[in-house]
């Protein structure tokens, strides 16, 4: 077992210091390794969708790769979905993924599959250690390229786990990650009323922000910033920056009459989805594209050096108060609930957003909270939520995680509520019931079926039977409430963050 030892301890020294695990017999020579690297906090998750969730949330708050321990090809699968999300984000994390021994694929076992096809599409980096010579040279190798660029993948065969090989000693790989500038003489001349400068990348800075302000305040340029950012610090001016719509129709509006795309670490925006009548690339045909940062890069740097170029003048700070608390006894809707989540969200507190819909004003009413962080759905599969709040909690054990989750996604991943109450993890979970998949609602007259079917509505329909997300709640060790008015619900947040510990709040919508 010296292989698997070696290889913790070696990431151990690297800075790894947590591993969110699902484990399967494949596995058990890297669990009983752990011991060997007591600096790596091992987190027990129910579900694959939720420990690569949870490695996500770590990754993105600390920018340090956690680990996942994975059961071969279907646990993989399992976890696929939320390594897609942490692979649009470039999230550092490194899977470690039990294979069967090298000796044993051939006879084809029932578990037996391509894992290398599945983990290909979610992984920057994958490759099989065949020999446990090798095992160092490859974790380093995938903890190198998970610094830089994401989500990396390393099959381990059982075999090569247990040996009792001394790997060889892996020499330090270079991991640093080079910010090219060469768009800031072309950004310069392009900047005007008719540009769009785009922001995105790994996390984005107040500092980021607050720059993409002054240049466009210099230059009437329109500042955004993607979508689904991976991580935004909002605190100072630059929290007032807004995002890109997620409406293809109303983004492209907001676009209208942009002539030159200026990416700062961001893609170049288009729809989600092709839908019939709907624009596909959001930014008006022809527009100039400028590539300032390449997508997923910090764009920091490269936006100091424009604005120093320009020459903008700092802002003066204006950032409103937020505000009052609602006291109304009525429905809850979407206005106020974002009233609701801005008035009372505590300093420093970090929010983990899958709430597309009845979410949809609260990033924008949060301008004006406390200093906080927001992480959003970046690669677009729902069950997100719950996990990314579980790692952000372990990776900043001192600050307040907010979930704000759609009743129908946290379905998908409902069992990291189970390691937020085995770890005491300060979650707030909030989860708003409308008994329904809303967005699939508006997806389809988005399509342009506008009259929906008995047969649609009982695919998108989650109140026969109704959902008792409190009882859900209670029965994995974490209290819970149900509230149904404005007044209740700040209340009942005022509440959860003054408690230590998880807890969760089911919001009835109308």
């Amino acid at each position: 077992m010296k292989a698997a030892q070696r290889l913790l301890e070696m990431a151990a020294r690297e800075g790894v210091r947590a591993c969110f695990a699902n484990p399967g017999t494949s596995e058990m020579h890297l669990v009983a390794a752990l011991d060997a690297a007591p600096s790596i906090r091992p987190v027990l998750c129910l579900f694959e969708g939720v420990a690569t969730g949870a490695a996500d949330g770590y990754g993105r708050m600390t920018q340090t790769p956690a680990l996942t321990l994975l059961h071969l090809g279907p646990g993989l699968g399992n976890g696929f979905a939320n390594l897609h999300n942490a692979y649009r984000a470039r999230t550092p994390i490194v899977s470690l993924v039990g294979e069967h021994a090298t000796y044993h694929r051939a006879n084809n076992p029932p578990l037996a599959s391509d894992i290398a096809a599945i983990a290909r599409p979610v992984s920057a980096w994958l490759e099989t250690a065949e020999t446990a010579r090798d095992l160092l040279h490859a974790g380093r190798r995938a903890i190198a390229a998970a610094r830089r660029a994401g989500p990396a993948t390393l099959i381990l065969p059982a075999d090569v786990a247990w040996s009792d090989d001394e790997p060889e000693p892996a020499a330090p790989t270079p991991d640093e990650e080079h910010q090219g500038i060469a768009g800031v003489e072309s950004a310069v001349q392009a900047l005007g009323p008719r540009t769009l400068l785009l922001l995105g990348g790994r996390q984005l800075s107040a500092e980021a922000c607050a720059i993409a302000q002054r240049i466009a305040a210099a230059t009437g340029a329109l500042a955004l910033i993607e979508t689904f950012p991976a991580r935004v610090r909002r605190e100072g001016g630059g929290a007032e920056l807004k995002r890109l719509p997620y409406l293809s129709e109303m983004a492209a509006a907001t676009l209208a009459q942009v002539e030159t795309v200026i990416l700062a670490g961001a893609a170049y925006p288009v729809a989600f989805f092709a839908l019939p009548g709907r624009p596909l690339r959001l930014a008006p045909k022809g527009a100039q594209v400028i590539e300032l940062t390449p997508a997923g890069v910090n764009p920091e740097m490269a936006l100091l050096a424009l604005a120093d170029q320009l020459k903008a003048p700092a802002l003066r700070s204006h950032r409103p108060s937020p505000p009052p608390k609602p006291n109304s006894d009525g429905a809850i809707d979407p206005m106020s609930l974002a009233q609701c989540i801005a008035a009372t969200l505590p300093d420093n507190a970090i929010v983990c957003d899958e709430s597309n819909t009845a979410g949809l004003f609260c990033y924008d009413a949060s301008a004006s909270s406390p200093s906080h962080d927001w992480l959003t759905l970046t690669g677009g599969s729902i069950g997100q939520g719950l996990p990314l709040a579980t790692g952000a909690a372990i990776a900043c054990p001192d600050r307040r995680v907010l979930a704000l989750e759609a009743d129908g996604s946290a379905l998908y991943t409902i069992q990291a509520l189970w390691t937020q109450a085995r770890e005491q993890l300060n979650v707030t979970n909030v989860i708003l019931n409308n008994g329904a998949y809303a967005i699939l609602r508006l997806e389809m007259m988005r399509a342009g079926v506008n009259t929906l079917s008995d047969a649609a509505n009982s695919l998108f329909d989650l109140r026969n039977p109704a959902i008792d997300f409190c009882a859900i709640a209670q029965g994995f060790g974490v209290p819970a409430q149900r509230v149904a008015t404005p007044q209740a619900l700040a209340a009942a947040l005022e509440r959860s963050y003054a408690a230590a510990g998880p807890s969760l709040i089911e919001v009835m919508l109308p």
